[in-house]
């Protein structure tokens, strides 16, 4: 028996096979080459890279019965190498390896099939940090990207791509090569020009999840994203840069990223109040606003002026109608849609003279970079100037405060103004329930103002109750039952001293049912301060106890004020067909319109009711107060 250790693995020496050069003619594919389908785009990069630099590496085949060699692995460049001789036949005479192809001849029918499952799944592509680096070095040394598309066998797309990348800082590419950033994170640092700022960024994000628009923000702290910011789009990046404006490329977000804000704000506001001396010139008055909106309320004091329409001739109108339906049958030709226009305009009029002397506009930029005009409005002090001008009239010249003698009449009826009222006291006394303390000192009050004897006190209930309860949602406790006020069980005993127990329940209870007393006696009165007081003290609002509908208001006033409150609320262009729809109809149509106006989500979209518009809807309340 032998005392030679035995060793687990024999070892020996491994010799490949010895390349051969194998005619064109006698390589075919293997069925046992799993690449049977290919891109046809692939080949043909990879027949520019062998045109270009040659068959750098050899393919493997086995020998068949025939003599024929089946190839097991390289069948994109077996198909490459046809591809570019076929594209030029001359090729062979420069590349010597396009003749006889260099082919590894496996053995035997095992080893074969071995080559052919190793090399299509144990290959690993290029990475791109190195792909980048690589590149890069190749353009350093003068090659173009078409030329480099061709080297790789890869598309100028993708070579664009990776060329981006390859100034970025040495830390970056080593960074993404050690997997401690991704490759969307590497693109996110194009955006860099703080080489300091961005290894510092670098080291706060390795092996740590942070988008690439967070990366970008910690790089570019105080930049300008020129194509999302209304002021950079207002401006335009050439005017910026003309001035001098500092500005850098978001490659890869094919963004602009200005970096002088002060500048930008400065352009911004000069551009803006130059259109707006060029508008000045044709109206009163023009203000321009910051904001991308008008404000809410900005022009709640204000009356809306309206273009005069036109009247065609008999003659007018019937070649108007003419081409209107050839325009329907989309059969007018360029001449006759000029002519259409003309009509057009001559039906949508325009505003008179009289009315630009008096009225004026608010102007600012959207959010889109373009110019928003709202108006023409008439101003307070200017009011009563065009009302004797008769620029204003009818409903539009009722004054708001100081009304005339012979002022046209509120458009609210006595009753409709009563039933507003309570609904606008119940507002007020359901919000002063969450607040005791404010109802103490209001009992303190009236004590000291109206002091008459100890504790001889009444307190009247304040109706609170409209005509009809439509919309009207109160708060729940104003409405309770005596029993219900202090959480009795309908049906319990009595209790023995009920003093006491009603003293048992602390103070919590106690200031309840103080601050329902009190809030039930508030009383109405418009044309005290102290009322006023209490109203803004609580935040109450008639709208948290109110939704106006066609049964409780719309129907209740004329077809006249449903047609200015429609253009108010929705902003929409009188002249189009949309509000003239909604001018023919029939009271109480437009009544049941203006309820879907203000609770339909549809109807609101179908009105392009934006979310400041739906703000301003929620929170209107009838001019009666």
């Amino acid at each position: 028996m032998s005392n030679v250790t035995a060793l687990p693995f024999e070892t020996r020496a491994i010799e490949a096979p010895a390349v051969e050069g194998i005619p064109l003619h006698d390589l075919y594919l293997s069925d046992m080459n799993p690449r049977q389908e290919v891109d046809p785009e692939g080949i043909a990069l990879l027949a520019d890279s062998i045109a270009m630099i040659g068959l750098i590496q050899p393919i493997a085949g086995f020998r068949d019965e025939q003599g024929k060699v089946g190839i097991v692995a390289g069948g994109r460049r077996w198909r490459a190498i046809k591809l570019a001789i076929e594209r030029d036949p001359e090729l062979i005479a420069h590349r010597t390896e396009l003749t006889f192809i260099p082919t590894r001849l496996a053995p035997d029918a095992a080893t074969a099939r071995a080559w052919a499952a190793v090399e299509n799944t144990a290959r690993e592509d290029l990475h791109p940090a190195d792909e980048i680096r690589a590149f890069g070095r190749m353009r350093e040394s003068g090659a173009d990207v078409p030329t480099i598309a061709r080297t790789f066998g890869i598309t100028e797309a993708h070579v664009y791509r990776r060329l981006a990348l390859a100034a970025l800082p040495a830390p970056v590419l080593d960074a993404l090569k050690a997997g401690e950033i991704n490759l969307g994170a590497a693109k996110a640092f194009t955006v860099a020009d703080d080489e300091a700022l961005a290894l510092t960024v670098l080291d706060q994000i390795r092996n740590r999840e942070t988008s690439e628009h967070r990366i970008k923000q910690m790089l570019q702290p105080d930049a300008i994203n020129a194509a999302s910011d209304r002021r950079a789009r207002f401006v335009g990046i050439d005017a910026y840069r003309a001035v001098g404006g500092k500005a850098t490329a978001d490659l890869f977000a094919e963004a602009t990223l200005l970096h002088d804000a002060d500048l930008l704000n400065r352009l911004f506001a000069e551009k803006l109040q130059a259109a707006a001396d060029a508008k000045e010139t044709e109206w009163a008055w023009i203000e321009t606003l910051d904001e991308a909106y008008v404000p809410y309320g900005m022009a709640e004091k204000l009356a809306r002026l309206y273009c005069i329409e036109g009247e065609l001739t008999e003659e007018q109108a019937e070649r108007y109608d003419e081409l209107a339906e050839l325009a329907q049958a989309e059969v007018l030709d360029e001449a006759g849609e000029a002519e259409l226009d003309a009509l057009q305009a001559i039906l949508d009029g325009d505003f008179t003279d009289a009315q630009r002397r008096f009225g004026g506009w608010f102007m600012c930029v959207s959010q889109d970079g373009t110019i928003r005009m709202d108006g023409p409005y008439v101003r307070p002090e200017d009011r009563a100037a065009a009302v004797e001008a008769e620029v204003l009239t009818g409903h539009a010249a009722r004054q708001i405060e100081g009304a005339k003698a012979d002022a046209p009449k509120t458009p609210y009826s006595g009753a409709l103004v009563a039933d507003l009222r309570a609904m606008r006291s119940a507002a007020i006394q359901g919000a002063m329930l969450d607040k005791p303390e404010l109802a103490l000192d209001l009992l303190a009050y009236t004590f000291a103002e109206k002091w008459g004897g100890p504790l001889a006190v009444r307190t009247d209930e304040s109706p609170i109750t409209p005509a009809t309860e439509t919309g009207f949602a109160p708060d729940p406790r104003l409405r309770a039952t005596e029993g219900e006020e202090e959480g009795e069980d309908e049906g319990s005993a009595p209790e023995a001293d009920p003093f006491d127990a009603f003293r048992a329940k602390g103070k919590k209870h106690r200031n309840a049912v103080l601050a329902l007393a009190l809030a039930r006696s508030l009383k109405y009165d418009d044309r005290d301060p102290i009322f006023a007081k209490v109203e803004a003290e609580t935040k109450a609002s008639i709208r948290q106890v109110w939704t106006p509908t066609a049964e409780n208001f719309f129907a209740r006033v004329s077809a006249e004020y449903l047609d200015a409150l429609h253009l108010d609320l929705t902003g929409c262009d009188p002249q189009r067909s949309g509000f003239k729809a909604f001018k023919s109809q029939k009271k109480g149509e437009k009544a049941a319109g203006m309820e879907r106006l203000f609770t339909d989500p549809a109807y609101q979209a179908a009105w392009k009711i934006d979310a400041e518009k739906k703000a301003r809807i929620e929170a209107w309340m009838p001019d009666c107060f």
